[in-house]
């Protein structure tokens, strides 16, 4: 046994110093310096097997080029990877690897077009790895960017997905820009496919799931997807059990390529390619699906919104190898002709006119059988109805577009229609109503046509409407007049005031938020500038559940805050942000109302007595993030909200993260980028730049939250002098020593859940450290905050936060 081990322990040792050698044996170093351009002659840059390329590749027939990855033994030089969310550069651009350590495509003027996402640390060399990778590494060859990372519409052997991850479908076949669908392995472990809106990211329903989630335990759910070396493609669950997606045996890797594409109609797609011909013939074979989800697309897009599979306006066929085929409905033709998916327009707009007795003249109409709209709404439903009834309906209908009669009842639809699609177990007919295309305006019915005695009708109406509309322009002008001079004398009297009333705000009265509040009894909050009660709003079809702050030191300060707080808020809107229902601006009355947040702060979710679940502790940190990132870099007028803390973050229903109380926000015009100003916060959030009389940036939030995001993972305020061990009291001080040494474990010894998610406790706390550092230069955006603890980039070790403290 101990000659076993002896041996054992010796090969372990020679495979350790070999495997550099191997490493760098499958590996052909671009040094600082080296370069590419657009043109047809460029020669790209290959892995050791010559099997990838990286470089420039012509698109179409004008002199356009996509910076991109392909496989190069193959005859159709398959692309796997490109760069600059797929728009093309022109002929002459470059791709240079700077002395300096940066990456950058140019134009051929020098104006920078991509570089790699978050890219912190500067290169020392690239590489295009055998495994279809590109990497950027540094001194240490620790890959500082990878193409593996920043995946676009396929994914190779020996990749891995993280949770947050996503390929994006092109738009068409040669247009590599983002197309409509969506493959996601989202934060609660299930692989779905669903559209999106373009040009947004908003994202419809899920037509495919893996199952891969489990509310009720989450180590069964997933949170990588896996493509192996071996061609299998399946979803790691924490509890280290797969759920395998490729069905069927795989042939060797040795004889073929693979790879797993989300294709432009939205199935995503394992396929195999043979790495040689058979038997010495010439090379016919091409790529062959493996694998491919999901099984019926046509069906599978059911949700309310979005065109479906075809787009709006067309019908999807199923064809018998599960791929999508797009029609258009008769009299509709392609939006975009080289996208048969971008849906269908009328070629010829309806008319509607009043005057025509024979609405025939105007439209013809055609049947199709089979064919179905599962999710656009009938907005008329007759019956009893026969087909000669519901087709002339139809006609005589200016909205109606489809008539659709079945077991003697019509129902009729208008545009546009979407999610269209045959199916043979779906009977009735299908009448389409299509405007004449040789209708000129000279066949339409005229006014000439109507007789003398409706003519005359006509007139004395006219004459009639025309004196009542006289009279009521002067009544409108009289009262405009007495208007505006009311409102001047007002403006002169409350100048510069509130410009809240220029947004589209509800006014309440404050008799109306006293009885809604029954007398501003439940208060559910209070801080430095009011008290929040709960109310209720009722009407006739609905009651709504609200949040009334009421100001504090109204003939002070409170105007002014009132103002600050609701011209900030009224031009926000995002998922994670507190959304301003209406004020109250009544004498020295100044209230703001709010949506009520059911699940309280965070505060009272972080600090209660039993620690939360770890995966709603993990989105409310990636929502807080965004609504961060979305304040700071998204809005028209920059924000710092300057409060950043647990008791300013509610939690909605779904337990969804929602800033609130810009009270204390600071607005920064689009030119300006920093302000001067007194102190501002919460003690333990409070940066350190406010004690220091240097201008106030957008990184005094990014501290804040540093700090609130350690208090998210452990569950622990930033203060707690109930501490027994001293050096536990201050949470920032007792993480950076556990993290220094190397025992982050002590950190989450009573919470089982962080402890098998361990990786992205590290991360998160690596992200908390930049933000808390002391220089503000050196702590992220909170963009870059956002894309760190996603794990979209890479996150360096950080340095220490606080370089005068005496664990440093």
């Amino acid at each position: 046994m101990e000659i076993a081990c002896s041996i054992l322990h010796n090969f372990s040792l020679v495979l350790f110093f070999a495997l550099p050698v191997l490493v760098a044996a499958q590996t052909a170093n671009i040094s600082l310096g080296s370069s590419l351009v657009a043109s047809e002659d460029s020669s790209p840059w290959h892995s050791p097997s010559k099997e990838f390329a990286f470089g420039f590749r012509r698109i179409g027939d004008q002199n356009l080029f996509l910076l991109a990855i392909w496989f190069d033994a193959i005859p159709d030089r398959t692309i796997v990877w490109y760069a600059n969310d797929g728009k093309t550069a022109p002929e002459g651009s470059k791709l240079e690897l700077g002395v300096d350590g940066q990456f950058t495509l140019t134009t051929p003027q020098g104006k920078e077009i991509w570089k790699p996402d978050n890219m912190v640390d500067k290169a020392s060399y690239a590489a295009m790895l055998d495994t279809g990778n590109f990497i950027l590494a540094d001194n240490d060859s620790n890959h500082i960017w990878e193409s593996f990372r920043d995946p676009t519409d396929t994914i190779l052997p020996t990749q891995i997905m993280e949770r947050g991850g996503l390929l994006s479908s092109r738009r068409t076949e040669n247009n590599y820009e983002k197309g409509r669908f969506q493959l996601r392995l989202l934060p609660d472990g299930n692989l779905v496919l669903n559209p999106i809106a373009l040009p947004t990211d908003n994202a419809y329903g899920a037509y495919y799931n893996s199952d891969t989630n489990d509310i009720a335990n989450d180590t069964n759910s997933g949170f990588r997807l896996v493509f192996n070396e071996s061609g299998y493609l399946y979803v790691v669950r924490r509890n280290g059990n797969n759920k395998n997606l490729t069905s069927g045996s795989i042939s060797s890797p040795q004889d073929f390529y693979y790879r797993a594409t989300l294709d432009v109609d939205g199935i995503f797609t394992q396929y195999a390619h043979p790495k040689s011909p058979a038997n010495g013939s010439s090379w016919v074979q091409s790529w062959t699906p493996v694998w491919f989800e999901p099984k019926d697309i046509c069906s599978g897009i059911k949700g309310d919104l979005g065109g479906g599979v075809c787009g709006f306006n067309s019908y999807c066929i199923l064809q018998s190898n599960g791929r999508p085929t797009c029609q258009c409905l008769p009299g509709f033709s392609l939006f975009d002709q080289d996208d048969k998916f971008s849906g269908c327009k009328q070629d010829n707009l309806q008319t509607c006119d009043p005057y025509a007795p024979n609405p025939e003249e105007l439209y013809e109409t055609k049947f199709l059988s089979n064919l179905v709209w599962r999710t656009s709404a009938n907005y008329e439903e007759l019956g009893p109805s026969n087909e000669v009834d519901c087709r002339d309906s139809c006609i005589s209908d200016c909205n109606c577009v489809v008539a659709v009669t079945y077991a003697g009842k019509c129902w009729k639809k208008k545009l546009p229609l979407s999610s269209g699609m045959v199916d043979i177990s779906t009977y009735g007919k299908v009448f389409i109503k299509i405007p004449k295309a040789n209708l000129t305006s000279r066949e339409l019915p005229s006014p000439e046509s109507i007789n003398q005695r409706d003519q005359a009708t006509a007139i004395l109406v006219i004459s009639i409407i025309l004196g009542i509309s006289v009279f009521l322009n002067l009544l409108f002008m009289a009262a405009s007049s007495i208007a505006f001079i009311f409102s001047y004398h007002k403006r002169q009297k409350h100048a510069g005031v509130s410009s809240i009333l220029e947004t589209n705000l509800r006014s309440f009265t404050f008799e109306n938020l006293k009885n809604a509040t029954d007398g501003f009894r439940e208060e559910l909050g209070r801080g430095a500038f009011g008290i929040v009660y709960k109310g209720i709003l009722s009407s006739p079809s609905s009651t709504t559940l609200i949040a009334v702050k009421k100001l504090n030191n109204p003939i002070q300060d409170g105007e002014k805050e009132f103002v600050a707080e609701a011209s900030a808020i009224a031009k926000t809107h995002h998922k994670n942000l507190v959304r301003l229902l209406g004020f109250c601006e009544e004498g020295q009355h100044r209230l703001l109302v709010y949506e009520f947040m059911s699940n309280g702060t965070l505060a009272s979710f972080l600090f209660g007595i039993s620690k939360p679940d770890w995966n709603k502790r993990v989105q409310i940190a990636f929502g807080i993030a965004r609504g961060l990132a979305y304040l700071h870099e998204e809005c028209g007028t920059q924000i710092i909200h300057c409060d950043i803390k647990p008791q300013n973050i509610l939690l909605d229903d779904s337990f969804t993260a929602r800033i609130s109380d810009f009270g204390l926000a600071k607005l920064l015009m689009n030119e300006q980028t920093r302000t001067l100003t007194a102190v501002r916060g919460t003690k333990g959030y409070v940066a350190p730049e406010w004690f220091r009389n240097m201008p106030i940036t957008a990184k005094v939030d990014v501290y804040s939250f540093g700090v609130m995001l350690l208090e998210i993972i452990f569950c622990r305020k930033s203060l707690d002098v109930e501490k027994e061990n001293e050096e536990e009291v201050i949470l920032v001080d007792w993480v950076y020593d556990c993290y220094r040494c190397r025992r982050l474990d002590k950190l989450v010894e009573n919470d089982e859940e962080a402890k098998i998610d361990m990786r992205s406790v590290e991360r998160f706390v690596m992200v908390a450290i930049w933000c808390i550092q002391e220089d503000p230069s050196l702590r992220p955006s909170m963009k870059m905050v956002t894309q760190m603890i996603e794990g979209v980039v890479q996150v360096s070790m950080p340095p220490c936060p606080c370089p005068f403290s005496s664990f440093c």
